[in-house]
């Protein structure tokens, strides 16, 4: 048997679960090693037709030679090569209605897979990217050749991290994004029945999939009972996986979250710029962007995603960002319904940034080791980061110069309305950085300013500015 280095660079990180199937990356290129079993897998998924059928609801993939490490045990039978997709995103950074999308494609592509004599090892929404506002499937060492009267062994691991979370805050309005980020795995049986109130589990699909699904998990926990192979001797068939797929997908297709409205959804209405002044910001912005013509943007604190999409007519892609999770969720679907493929919307909360996790705290990578933007948009965001967030002036700017080559920022003098609001709320002294002169200088010491301008109103003035070195 061919040994495995404990350590071989290119190997992605959060791709070692899998035995016969590992991402590599070299060059700008994303390759997946695979072993003799996973090869037999994946001549059958190519021969089988469906990726053709599924088109972009999978990513590119393609049989390649190239030089590769001896990175799995047995040694490297084959190399795939998929697409690039542009920004890797994690679930615990997407609304309801993108993480409901992924499941829904989960379902329909391990639907037509059963169909085809294939299935899906795994169900983790880890499997999913979005590009844009598109979900796609990217592990195609993920489909494996049915085994007649063996059940769906992703059943549970769909259940912990797509339909539980779901569940919750479509039932209860909590927030699914702090439990995925708390636990990789998701929420067990146990803890979603805990979570759900008598009513709620006489709710359809609750008794099944919640409470019987406890019952036995507890029932067979300590027993050492070959579980697949009494299904086999009892005749367990593929219907029954199928049946349990079709239902599953018509439960989360009914599934709503739709919130009268939240912190900052009604930002827009209400906002306290003049029309003369919103046109003059979204044109300092356009001219920005079409100067520094950058490839990746990151829109921190977007709402309802105005400057974002003027982004996107120059930018090859923008990261649309905001901690208030239904304007992400609304203008997801807005997008989708748009079929916009260059905005990626996620909620991130920029002074709670989503750190590494999983094993050696890699596993899942920080926001900004996934791909630096080469041009940040921080609008009308500063007075809550270093106001709200008591982030200081000076090392909110050191961040942004850690993280990007060019910077469109605004200040918001606390003579601001809405900086007076945030105030008001606060200690008397408590921000004895935030003015306009000293903010002015933090910026001239990591940025050259490029120029700068006040709008109308007196208040509020944007800076274009570049890192130095």
């Amino acid at each position: 048997m061919t040994g495995v280095a404990s350590s071989i660079s290119g190997l992605e990180p959060g791709s070692f679960r899998d035995p016969d199937s590992r991402i590599f990356t070299a060059d700008g290129r994303v390759l997946r090693l695979l072993s003799e079993r996973g090869l037999a897998d994946w001549r059958a998924l190519s021969s089988s037709g469906l990726l053709k059928e599924l088109d972009a609801k999978v990513v590119g993939t393609r049989e390649v030679e190239a030089n590769v490490p001896e990175a799995l045990h047995g040694g490297v039978a084959a190399v795939l090569e998929h697409d690039r997709i542009p920004f890797v995103s994690y679930p615990y950074e997407w609304t309801f209605s993108m993480l409901r999308d992924a499941a829904l494609l989960q379902l329909e592509l391990l639907r037509r897979a059963i169909e085809k004599g294939l299935i899906l090892k795994d169900s983790s929404p880890y499997n999913v990217q979005f590009q844009g506002a598109q979900p796609v499937f990217i592990d195609v060492g993920s489909f494996e050749q049915l085994r007649e009267g063996e059940p769906w062994a992703g059943y549970r691991q769909f259940c912990m991290l797509f339909l539980y979370p779901l569940l919750l805050q479509a039932w209860k309005d909590v927030p699914f994004q702090p439990w995925l980020r708390g636990s990789l795995d998701g929420i067990t049986p146990h803890e979603a029945r805990a979570l759900l109130s008598a009513r709620d589990l006489l709710r359809r699909g609750a008794l099944s999939h919640v409470v019987l699904h406890d019952r036995l998990e507890q029932r067979y926990e300590e027993k050492e009972a070959d579980l697949k192979g009494e299904l086999r001797k009892a005749g367990f068939k593929k219907e029954l996986i199928l049946a349990n797929v079709r239902g599953l997908e018509r439960l989360i297709g009914r599934l709503r979250w739709e919130p009268d409205r939240s912190t900052w959804s009604e930002y827009g209405p209400h906002t306290t710029y003049t029309a003369e002044d919103a046109e003059r910001k979204a044109r300092f912005v356009a001219d920005a962007v079409a100067e520094e013509r950058p490839r990746l943007v990151w829109d921190l604190g977007c709402n309802e995603g105005r400057h974002s999409r003027i982004a996107a007519e120059s930018a090859e892609h923008v990261v649309a960002m905001d901690a208030d999770s239904l304007v992400i969720d609304r203008l997801y679907r807005e997008l989708r319904a748009e079929g916009e493929m260059r905005i990626l919307p996620l909620t991130v909360n920029i002074v709670d940034p989503p750190p590494g996790l999983g094993w050696r705290g890699q596993e899942r990578r920080p926001l900004l080791d996934r791909g630096r933007p080469d041009l940040t948009l921080a609008l009308a965001l500063i007075h809550h980061v270093s106001i709200a967030g008591n982030v200081p002036v000076a090392g909110f700017l050191d961040s942004l110069q850690g993280a990007t080559r060019s910077l469109v920022i605004e200040f918001v003098s606390p003579e601001d309305p809405m900086a007076r609001r945030l105030l008001a709320r606060k200690r008397p002294g408590n921000h004895p950085d935030y003015r306009a002169d000293w903010f002015e200088q933090c910026l001239a010491e990591r940025f050259e300013i490029v120029r700068s301008q006040q709008l109308a109103a007196g208040s509020r003035t944007l800076y274009l500015a570049r890192a130095k070195a």
